[in-house]
């Protein structure tokens, strides 16, 4: 990934914290001195092009997925990495995804509650449901879908009102409509598949205290447009997105910082 090409998935910047639009298939960060991922390309490896003066280069705030495209929040100093840090354990981010599943849900909304632990500790962060592990709370709306080549297809709006590993894609796949291009929970090959459907759509984060939540959509990556189509999706506006403030807003949230 070049520098121009890190910096045009910029979607939201101030002083504070930056929201980038992350691409499917690129880990968050390099893998553990054991994974076969530590060796390979990372997102963070692109990190100080997007420091933008200052002097330190921006932290993850939170992960996703290898797999996972879509919001991604970067914290642009110690302050705010504390402070987002709380945000995100405490629950206080909503967190909006989309997904194309396999199968179609018995209802038009829902939630699942079902709690989730490590399928096994030696294969690195698999998760199954679990009755005695973490709990964790999905919210679930249909959006739209199709019979595509024989197969029942659903556009799903979820919201993670907790914040485990895979959490998505273990609930979907409990409920008997995996994610589509799902290699580890659902019907995909394991290497070489379609790209899983699954994006972090939407973020709002309350930042600011006397201000609205600093929402952020990001536009939905080309390997979704397809079957979400298919599904009734009309496209996406183009001016929805790249909300980021004027340079002179930018700096006064600087000074603040400071």
């Amino acid at each position: 990934m070049t520098p121009e090409e890190m910096v045009s998935r910029l979607l939201y910047r101030d002083g504070m914290m930056l929201v980038i639009d992350k691409p499917a298939g690129m880990a968050v960060h390099r893998g553990s001195p054991n994974s076969k991922d530590r060796n390979r390309e990372s997102l963070e490896d692109h990190f100080d092009t997007l420091r933008f003066g200052l002097p330190r280069v921006p932290a993850l705030a939170h992960r996703l997925d290898r797999d996972t495209s879509g919001c991604l929040v970067l914290g642009r100093h110690r302050k705010a990495l504390a402070q987002l840090g709380k945000l995100f354990r405490n629950g206080a981010i909503d967190k909006t995804y989309w997904a194309i599943v396999e199968g179609v849900p018995d209802a038009e909304e829902g939630v699942i509650e079902l709690p989730l632990g490590r399928l096994d500790d030696k294969i690195g962060w698999w998760m199954k449901h679990d009755p005695q592990g973490q709990p964790a709370v999905t919210k679930w709306k249909v959006m739209g879908g199709a019979f595509i080549s024989g197969q029942n297809l659903t556009w799903l709006a979820l919201e993670l009102l907790t914040g485990r590993t895979h959490q998505i894609r273990v609930h979907c796949a409990e409920m008997g409509w995996p994610v589509m291009g799902d290699g580890i929970y659902g019907s995909a090959p394991r290497f070489g598949g379609p790209g899983m459907q699954l994006h972090a759509r939407s973020i709002a984060v309350p930042l600011y205290k006397n201000r609205e939540p600093v929402r952020v959509t990001a536009p939905v990556p080309l390997h979704m447009k397809e079957h979400l189509a298919q599904c009734g999706w009309p496209g996406d506006d183009p001016n929805m997105f790249r909300i980021s403030p004027t340079e002179a807003e930018v700096e006064a949230d600087l000074d603040a910082a400071q």
